[in-house]
């Protein structure tokens, strides 16, 4: 920050009117504004504490207290940053250092204490963190009294929506240069990537236009030098990152973000947004790609409708007016898109991003006034293509961005990117029709026979073309993958980083011999729960020995006595249970054994129980605490004050603090969300939003409860157990009772009570999907765009056994699912390196699927019993998600390869990586060898994965041969031979 320069005067008339706004008794009572910056956060950059400092000082003061009262101001701050803020300090703006020794930072903080007020006002959603933060914390904690809080977040954005010339002409600067970026490299990118064929992810495109503010020659180009004579390139930065969505996958919330998924022909659209000085823009168009005659026509209405918004959008017009006017035009025009139309068309922006306050929605009743920017957020979801039988091209939205200006007549639109239809669709296909045309009307002149074998020719072709696409891109996936793993392990000291050694862990068992039981008077053998030792008398003195020493106990009847012998854990012993156990001084001398003799049966069975049970007991707690490691204590939920919060009733969650089927509530607080059994107070979840990694609606179509599911980042403890997803979740019927003998059914028949009944359950069952899926989507309203709502394909998914259950597994954008039954399965796709489909043989009616992780350390995951006719779906699947996989006929030890990868990373990818679970069926290869892979299972795990797969009657059908043998056998005429005899045998019954 050497080049920092405040200006005072610009301070000074921006302060004035946060001054006049806490004088004018507008803030519910708040005597202050208080903003408390922890460290710089870049994957928030719109907290409002943020966007007031960069207002107010045109820069972000990272760990800096602002407290700002009806006629003064004061910073709290390190020395080195207090020396920027005092070209700012007068009678009204005091600037506090705060050092770096405890007591004086403490007293730093105190002295704004009283200036603090009995309500103050702050921004409940921001999220900083960090010792300048903690500090502050337990200085308000100390206080005998604490402030009330009063949300200020409203009122301080209605300030800054009132914009200056300057700050107008920056957002008008913002606009051109995102305009720039779209027209002279984004869509060029897009139809030439879609033109030759080149196959791109849509998140490897974002981050390529995200990378253009590093490129040196495209910044110095025209089409940014050009935008004004004082432009500089230096202050640009992205608002967001760009995004690009096409293939069926359409998300219009302004929190969506690029899939992994290959950039698709025929709808794209792409989003991106540049800021200047802070200041935002955004600019949204779609791309079509021969487009049908319904989507010209509905992109020609949504260009109408836009301009129809514009017409409508003036100073003094209310908000709702014109969301109004644009639905009362869909109606009369194409009442069919009336419930694809966006729930808001639109938000105030600034140097606010997205000002929540201020949302283009039917619900909104203030006042549009000149001189306010507007981001116009016009389009069409889930609208469905019928002309196509291209899967992917089925669904598609429709989007139209503009950065505009409110004026007193029709607004000016900043981002004045091409946006007819014209400028907009491309037309590829247009001279091949008529040529499929006339080999169609060829190929139906030909004889029926012909007709006949072509359909079974056709079917091969293209079973053959899917094939060959999908060992292109196979290739293509394991050399990325391969490359990947050099580079993340460039040299063999890598691995030293996956491996954790064990680390001793010291104990003791009585500090001083005081705390040793009085009973060790009498030299008897004495076990110490409390001490978690055992005491042995050696030569008269009492000798202890703490629990983690010993490694086992036994005892032994030999005549008249007992014999009771401890082994203790030592060095060099041939038989331990993993790794071997780490020892301070592995070089020292250790005690083996003991040995001990008693005529006392019955009080050695006691010490050898006693032993036995406190070593099972100590082993339970280290297995606990190493379970609690990932633990991490959660901040502390913030409740909504002064309004009800959001709530959904009559709902049961999973898992349960006490395991009991008791219902409940949830609902949505500040930053997470709260569960409240009903009747018991002190049960309650708590899920903050920023834990949240991914969340999950599931409807109850085909399923008996309808489901909200959240994955969390880091496990939280419910009742005694810790978890990485909590559930709420209601059955989708209810009870249904006999009405045999009831006076209606006297009259009527069966059937009419049966359809009442079904048309009942539909109803019902609509209904709480609407409810479920409602609420889904206000807790991602809630969480500001932290994570969306994701919804499994049914049609995606396949049977299997992940853990007990043969159950569905379904796909969603980002994870593969299961939430039906518990435990649940989350895999989230990113997450996952390869995968292995194990089995694949003839002769089989299952195969398994094995996900392996980039993180190695992490166990690899088993889907079991996957039904066979599935093969070819999951791979599809796991094809078009771009994830590489292989096929193998055997099961493996997983357990031996990841140590093997583990141990040295850098070794395992110089030797092929994971190419050696490539068998010669994938290369094509009849050879059919079982020498593929170094790594196999045993002839027990083999022989117990094949029992599970068909029975003995199954298994007798085949006889005592091999598939191989039984393929020699059956082996016969192929398809061209047996069509050539169909056609003879067909012409010879003509005649």
């Amino acid at each position: 920050m050497s080049e920092v320069n405040i200006d005072r005067e610009l301070f000074q008339s921006r302060i004035s009117r946060i001054y006049d706004l806490i004088a004018s008794d507008s803030l519910d009572g708040a005597q202050s504004i208080l903003v408390v910056i922890g460290k710089s956060d870049e994957e928030r950059p719109y907290q409002k504490g943020t966007i007031l400092f960069n207002w107010l000082l045109t820069y972000e003061f990272s760990s800096t207290l602002m407290l700002i009262t009806k006629d003064s101001t004061y910073f709290v701050t390190s020395p080195s940053k207090a020396k920027y803020l005092d070209a700012i300090k007068s009678d009204s703006v005091q600037v506090i250092p705060r050092p770096k020794d405890p007591a004086e930072a403490a007293e730093a903080f105190r002295k704004v204490l009283p200036a603090l007020g009995s309500k103050v006002g702050h921004f409940p959603k921001d999220q900083f963190q960090g010792p300048f933060v903690d500090a502050w914390n337990d200085i308000l904690e100390s206080l005998e009294t604490a402030p009330e809080y009063v949300d200020v977040s409203a009122p301080i954005a209605s300030v800054l929506r009132h914009k200056t010339e300057e700050e107008i002409k920056t957002i008008r600067t913002a606009s051109k240069a995102s305009v720039a970026v779209m027209t002279s490299y984004l869509s060029d990118k897009i139809f030439t990537a879609i033109d030759e064929g080149k196959r791109i992810s849509h998140s490897d495109l974002s981050i390529q236009v995200q990378d253009l503010l590093d490129d040196q020659k495209f910044m110095s180009s025209k089409a940014l030098t050009n935008i004004s004579s004082d432009f500089d390139s230096g202050l640009l930065d992205w608002c967001y990152t760009p995004i690009i969505m096409s293939g069926g996958s359409y998300n219009l919330r302004p929190s969506a973000a690029s899939d992994d998924s290959a950039l698709h022909h025929g709808v794209v659209i792409a989003e991106l947004g540049l800021r200047y000085k802070s200041y935002c823009s955004n600019l949204g168009r779609t791309f079509m790609v021969d487009p049908t005659k319904s989507q010209e026509t509905y992109y020609s209405f949504l260009l109408k409708l836009q301009k129809k918004a514009l017409e409508s959008i003036k100073d003094g017009v209310t908000v709702s007016s014109v969301y109004e006017a644009c639905m009362a035009m869909i109606k009369s025009t194409h009442p069919e898109l009336e419930s694809k139309f966006l729930k808001s068309i639109g938000w105030s922006t600034g140097i606010d991003f997205r000002d929540g306050s201020f949302l283009l929605s039917p619900k909104n009743n203030q006042k549009f006034f000149d001189g306010m920017t507007l981001c116009l957020f016009m389009g069409f979801s889930d609208l469905t293509n019928e002309e196509t039988s291209d899967a992917k091209a089925k669904k598609y939205s429709l989007l139209i961005v503009d950065t505009i200006r409110v004026t007193k007549d029709e607004p000016i639109v900043f981002t004045d990117a091409p946006k007819s239809l014209n400028d907009i669709a491309y037309y590829f296909e247009q001279n091949e029709k008529p040529k499929n045309t006339k080999q169609q009307d060829t190929r139906r002149n030909t004889s029926s026979a012909v007709l006949k074998s072509k359909l079974r020719a056709e079917t091969k072709s293209t079973d053959e073309t899917a094939e060959a696409r999908r060992r292109e891109m196979q290739t293509v996936l394991r050399e990325k993958l391969q490359l990947a793993g050099l580079e993340r392990f460039p040299d063999e000291t890598d691995g030293a980083d996956v491996e954790r050694a064990p680390v001793f862990k010291k104990y003791e068992a009585f500090k001083r011999d005081t705390q040793l039981p009085a009973s060790v008077k009498d030299l008897r053998v004495v076990v110490d729960f409390k001490a978690q030792s055992i005491i042995i008398p050696i030569a008269g003195r009492p000798v202890p020995y703490h629990i983690n020493a010993i490694r086992n106990v036994s005892k032994n009847d030999e005549g008249d006595y007992t014999m009771l012998r401890i082994n203790f854990n030592t060095p060099g012993q041939v038989i331990v249970k993993k790794d071997d156990l780490p020892y301070e001084d592995p070089q020292a001398q250790f005690l083996r054994s003991i040995s001990l003799r008693s005529k006392d049966h019955s009080r050695f069975a006691d010490i050898a129980r006693s032993i036995q049970d406190m070593k099972k007991e100590a082993t339970k707690r280290d297995n606990q605490k190493k379970e609690m490691e990932d633990v991490i204590k959660q901040a502390k939920l913030l409740e909504v004050r002064n309004q009800r919060p959001l709530r959904l009733d009559s709902v049961f969650v999973r898992p349960h603090p006490d395991n009991k089927r008791i219902s409940g509530y949830v609902e949505i607080h500040e930053n997470g969300l709260r569960y409240q059994s009903q009747g018991r107070s002190d049960q309650k979840i708590d899920v903050l939003f920023s834990n949240i990694q991914h969340l999950f609606f599931q409807p109850c179509d085909h399923e008996l409860i309808a489901l909200i599911h959240a994955r969390l980042k880091t496990p939280i403890i419910v009742g005694k157990r810790k978890t990485f997803d909590v559930q709420f979740f209601r059955e989708a019927s209810d009870v249904q009772y006999d009405e045999t003998g009831n006076r209606r059914r006297k009259y009527r028949y069966g059937d009419e009570d049966e359809l009442e009944a079904e048309q009942e359950d539909r109803r019902r069952r609509a209904a709480l999907n609407k409810e479920f899926k409602a609420f889904a989507e206000k807790i991602t309203d809630a969480a500001n765009g932290m994570f969306d709502v994701d919804i499994p394909f049914r049609d995606l998914g396949f049977n299997g056994v992940p853990f007990r259950a043969n159950v569905l597994c379904q796909p969603t954008t980002e994870c593969l699912v299961q939430l039906i039954d518990a435990p649940f399965l989350v895999v989230t796709l990113k997450d996952i390196e390869v995968v292995h489909l194990e089995r694949v043989q003839f002769g089989l009616k299952n195969f398994d699927m094995v996900i392996v992780y980039k993180d190695y350390s992490k166990p690899v995951t088993h889907i079991n019993s996957i039904p066979m006719e599935q093969l070819d779906q999951v791979q599809d699947w796991l094809n078009e998600v771009e994830i590489a996989f292989y096929s193998g006929p055997l099961n493996l030890n997983w357990n031996q390869i990841m140590k093997t990868v583990q141990s040295d990373p850098h070794d395992f990818f110089e030797n092929g990586g994971w190419s050696f679970l490539s068998t010669e069926s994938d290369d094509e290869d009849d050879d059919e060898s079982e020498s593929a892979s170094d790594f196999q299972a045993s002839d027990d795990e083999v022989s117990d994965e094949e029992e599970s797969d068909y029975s003995e009657a199954e298994a007798s059908d085949f006889g005592d041969e091999s598939g191989s043998e039984v393929e020699e056998e059956e082996s016969g005429d192929d398809w061209d031979e047996l069509e050539r005899k169909a056609v003879k045998e067909e012409q010879r019954r003509d005649r």
